[in-house]
């Protein structure tokens, strides 16, 4: 992802500190490099060594915000939700740029999987799997 974010930025800061825990196994509650990690634990700590406090879950991730809107060109390092709808957000991941050639984000999938980056859809309310898109914030305090 270099070359693909302002550096130094704070969304650069966490992306990069995402990148170097790819491999990491994904783990239901999971908060720390190298043992394991959740979607938003990941994020969660990734936006801590960027100097950014976040809430723990995904659903109080979406909603502390801000959000882009829709139809905002991402930056690497924005938060991407996936659920139902908006009041029932499952699953985070942060943005990566475009990898070989799609967007793309690093995330936490599920258990059984590490830590990876996998293509992604970029307009909300497209299909992720079995579910949607529903938009980005971009932390920034």
């Amino acid at each position: 992802a270099a070359g693909t974010a302002a550096a130094g930025t704070t969304g650069a800061i966490a992306l990069d500190w995402a990148l170097a825990q790819v491999g990491t196994p994904y783990l239901w509650g999971g908060e720390t490099p190298g043992v394991g990690f959740d979607c938003s634990g990941l994020v969660q700590a990734a936006y801590r060594a960027a100097g950014i406090t976040l809430p723990r879950v995904a659903q109080d991730q979406y909603d502390a915000g801000p959000h882009l809107p829709p139809g905002a060109p991402l930056q690497p390092g924005d938060l991407m939700f996936f659920g139902p709808s908006a009041s029932s957000v499952t699953h985070v991941g942060i943005y990566a740029g475009i990898q070989n050639g799609q967007p793309a984000m690093v995330d936490a999938p599920h258990t059984g999987a590490d830590v990876r980056i996998e293509p992604v859809p970029v307009t909300p309310g497209d299909s992720w799997g079995t579910d949607t898109y529903l938009g980005a914030t971009r932390p920034t305090h």
